[in-house]
């Protein structure tokens, strides 16, 4: 008889781990072997409990989801990674692509489906949630720079300017020229909204 599939489930929410660990486990082909609400956590559960699929969140304590599929990569163990994620936006999606996601799903697919999911990723597939391919399809590429995204999220705190320059280690006038730069590209008027307009597009 072939073995089950051995499954990790990273999510900080643990109503949302539980349920899922209890669907999946309904299926005689999936075994959930680790959870855990902390992203540091994924790498070393991956390798201790041999585990063939990591289902993994994007909003975490400790580092995110994207940054955790971006270690598992690295880290060169025999282990597919889908993000299953509240948040369904466009620039997660490639963001989690290049970091070697091979799966990315919204949270309230059903049960059966994500057990699927499981299963041809594990094959080799790469399964996106079809209304965020649709989405990211007509958002296009994420058009700012880094420093621009570093910007963007200092904005996010309420930093001053003085502030992400000391923060990033710039000059005043270097970070108003990103800020600037970053408004212009998001369609925003200020550098709160384009802050948060960046981050409804997951390009944050």
């Amino acid at each position: 008889m072939t073995e089950p599939l051995r499954i990790l489930l990273a999510d900080d929410q643990a109503l949302i781990r539980g349920a899922m660990a209890a669907l999946l486990s309904m299926e005689p082909d999936l075994q959930v072997v680790a959870e855990t609400g902390d992203g540091t956590d994924v790498v070393d559960l991956v390798r201790d409990h041999r585990v063939d699929v990591a289902l993994i969140d994007i909003e975490m304590p400790g580092i995110d989801g994207i940054a955790v599929v971006a270690r598992l990569t690295a880290s060169g163990l025999p282990c597919r990674s889908v993000i299953v994620t509240t948040f369904g936006r466009p620039g997660y999606l490639r963001r989690a692509l290049a970091a070697g996601a091979s799966g990315f799903v919204v949270k309230d697919t059903p049960a059966d489906q994500l057990a699927a999911v499981v299963r041809r990723v594990h094959a080799g597939l790469r399964v996106i949630d079809p209304s965020v391919a649709e989405e990211d399809a007509l958002a296009g590429a994420n058009p700012l720079t880094g420093r621009e995204r570093d910007v963007l999220r200092g904005a996010l705190t309420g930093a001053t300017v003085r502030q992400l320059a000391a923060d990033l280690h710039l000059s005043v006038g270097t970070v108003r020229n990103h800020l600037s730069a970053a408004i212009g590209k998001t369609s925003a008027t200020t550098r709160t909204e384009a802050a948060v307009a960046a981050q409804r597009h997951g390009w944050l």
